[in-house]
């Protein structure tokens, strides 16, 4: 089968996975998304019919999921000790730097981070299982499928295991094993204590909006792009109705020979008393364009991303793309990859070592890097090493530091 070099790998004696029996333990409700009250045809769906709407089919949301898990995976992430990088004098840095660089045979570090961002993104929660090497110590990091991980609390209402289901069968994590078989991340929720919120399902009404939009854009064009006008019939006779077996025949000519987008500009050939009369859309059925762009910056709402990266019209918010670029990475990508390094690196790192992120060799946040540089030149009650310290560079040594200020 597809999944059994997966399951294998996860009953594999050498990582000390053992497959405990479902039936011996009672299981918790399965998740459900939360809906809305307003019946919505894409809030009621389950994750996959979810993800075909919202997000393989909807270019916003897309997007926008595509600009969030890259920016974050993007980020450069060091080994630091009190913020401040110490390379490979830290105690296993580099079995730790080798993890974040390839952490399974598959994938990169890049790779595993921006499905862990897009899974948060997309599900409100993402899960990395930590395999262990015979001594306990980390040997890899897989990603998991979301919609295929359920809970198990115990009796306080912790997680005391993961069932991961796929291909007909069920594995189970114990959490009570050292290291914690599955790493769990998730975004505030409310009201659930144990599954995140994602941004899609609160963008749930402006993707329902954007897709009918989409959906209304298609249908005028497979309609010659508008309501052109309509056929009128006035018979010799006064009378106003044709036969069946005459009004079968038009609309079969009309589908045939000028419908759609090869037949656009045919000219049409009257007779037997048919006239013809132009009809155009009115400015209030034309709104739906304006609907449709409002429903899209509520979209990049939703997901922190300024509207003009998304080239959405009508948003002025930013005086131009550098400015927006910039409130991006602060306000969205900053915030979020701080808190999935820091716990990342709380399950990874040994002693009192940490992950953290390397914002010099971010290019957008280049230009507030260097007036920070020159601020910290210009401050004269500051020694070199305070210096150093406040832009996360390890301290020089006192013989280093009198040659440098010299």
């Amino acid at each position: 089968m597809l999944f059994d070099p997966v399951l294998k790998r996860l009953r594999s004696p050498v990582e000390k996975r053992t497959a405990h029996n479902p039936s011996s333990h009672q299981f918790a409700p399965p998740y459900r998304a939360a809906t809305f009250q307003d019946s919505g045809a894409f809030s009621s769906m389950g994750f996959g019919a979810r993800i075909e709407k919202g997000f393989r089919r909807n270019p916003v949301v897309y997007r926008c999921v595509r600009m969030v898990s890259e920016a974050c995976a993007s980020i450069p992430l060091a080994i630091c000790e009190n913020g401040i990088a110490v390379g490979s004098n830290a105690v296993g840095s580099n079995k730790i730097a080798n993890i974040l660089k390839r952490p399974n045979p598959t994938q990169s570090g890049g790779e595993l981070l921006e499905s862990l961002y897009a899974y948060l993104l997309l599900h409100g929660n993402a899960y990395l299982e930590v395999v262990a090497n015979a001594d306990d110590t980390i040997g890899g990091l897989y990603s998991l499928r979301p919609d295929r991980m359920r809970l198990i609390p115990s009796r306080t209402g912790w997680a005391q295991f993961y069932d991961y289901s796929v291909g007909g069968k069920t594995i189970r994590f114990d959490q009570s094993k050292i290291p914690t078989p599955i790493l769990h991340f998730r975004l505030f929720h409310p009201q659930d204590d144990h599954y995140g919120l994602s941004p899609m399902e609160a963008a749930t009404q402006a993707i329902n909006i954007h897709n009918a939009a989409n959906s209304w854009n298609q249908s005028l064009f497979d309609n010659a792009a508008r309501p052109s006008g309509a056929l009128v019939y006035r018979g010799q006779d006064g009378s106003s109705h044709l036969t069946d077996e005459q009004f079968k025949r038009l609309k079969e000519e009309l589908e045939t020979n000028f419908q759609g987008a090869q037949n656009a500009g045919r000219p049409l050939l009257l007779e037997g008393g048919l006239d013809w009369s132009s009809i155009s859309l009115s400015p209030q059925d034309m709104d739906f364009i304006a609907a449709k762009h409002s429903a899209a910056r509520d979209i990049a709402l939703a997901f922190g991303v300024p509207p003009m990266l998304l080239g959405i019209p009508g948003d002025n918010t930013y005086a131009n793309y550098a400015e927006a670029n910039r409130a991006f990475w602060r306000q969205t990508i900053l915030p979020l990859a701080e808190r999935i390094t820091a716990k990342l690196g709380q399950h990874i790192c040994e002693g009192d070592t940490n992950l953290a992120m390397q914002l010099d060799d971010i290019p957008a946040l280049s230009e507030e890097r260097q007036r920070l540089w020159q601020k910290l030149n210009k401050a004269q009650f500051l020694t070199r090493n305070e210096k150093r310290s406040l832009v996360g560079l390890p301290p020089l040594d006192e013989t280093r530091e009198k040659e440098v200020s010299q």
